[in-house]
């Protein structure tokens, strides 16, 4: 290693990130090591309303005119139209 400043700092660094990856690696093959069921990444502790009796038909009937209510007001913001009036309100 050179004695310039720079060059001490940087080889500091990509020890200190050398050291990162060492121990990441250390936990993956820890969690690598155990078999078992495992969550989606970010769905492990994630709320959600939609509940597992609600089955694909009723997910049909709600979602049905998403993409077209999508597709317009994309098209309304192309033609740099207004929204309608209570198109953000849901009605709750």
């Amino acid at each position: 290693m050179a004695d310039n400043p720079i060059e001490k700092q940087h080889q500091h660094e990509r020890d200190q990130e050398r050291e990162r990856l060492r121990a990441e690696e250390e936990k993956d093959l820890e969690v690598e090591s155990h078999r078992g069921a495992r969550p989606l990444e970010g769905y492990a502790g994630g709320h959600t309303t939609w509940t597992g009796a609600q089955d694909d038909k009723a997910a049909a009937r709600v979602h049905a005119g998403d993409a077209d209510a999508s597709w317009e007001a994309s098209e309304r913001q192309a033609r740099l139209e207004p929204e309608p009036r209570g198109a953000d309100e849901d009605g709750d």
